[in-house]
């Protein structure tokens, strides 16, 4: 199971920075126009040169968040650190799912207003994969190491 997990969660240190350039929304003012593609890179770009608060917040939800704590999982299946720690990776996994929330918010706000057009993009698929993924190998390596914890089973080297 072990292993099972350092899978994943590796592969989700290769999907995240992918989901972060993929088009999350496609937008147009009038459908007759074409539509922009905005990703999480591109909107934080936008946000940089508007609203700095905004943009730092964003930043720390849908990059520094899902990153570090998938880096942190990753830490932790390799015993290299603590699987203590685990509690706080959780909350990070949450930070990014608020992300998602407000990707979908934002949706939702801009249909209703009239001559604006918007469609999720496949990159909001992905990234809302990425950290649902993510928020399982959190949930299952908690309780892979509270088996081990309470059996005082040995610790799976993957070797």
């Amino acid at each position: 199971m072990l292993t099972f997990l350092r899978i994943i969660n590796l592969t989700l240190l290769i999907l995240f920075p992918i989901a972060w350039f993929a088009p999350l929304l496609r937008a147009a003012l009038l459908p007759i126009f074409g539509m922009d593609e905005i990703s999480v890179i591109s909107g934080l770009q936008s946000l940089w040169g508007s609203d700095v608060v905004l943009a730092l917040i964003v930043t720390a939800f849908a990059i520094f968040a899902p990153y570090l704590k998938t880096i942190g999982l990753a830490l932790v299946h390799f015993d290299l650190l603590k699987p203590s720690t685990l509690p706080v990776l959780g909350y990070l996994g949450k930070l990014a799912m608020a992300d998602i929330f407000l990707i979908a918010l934002y949706v939702v706000v801009v249909k209703g207003a009239g001559r604006v057009t918007v469609e999720g993009g496949w990159g909001l698929y992905l990234f809302t994969f990425c950290v649902l993924a993510s928020i399982a190998v959190s949930i299952l390596t908690a309780r892979l190491h509270l088996t081990r914890k309470t059996h005082g089973a040995p610790s799976e080297t993957g070797r």
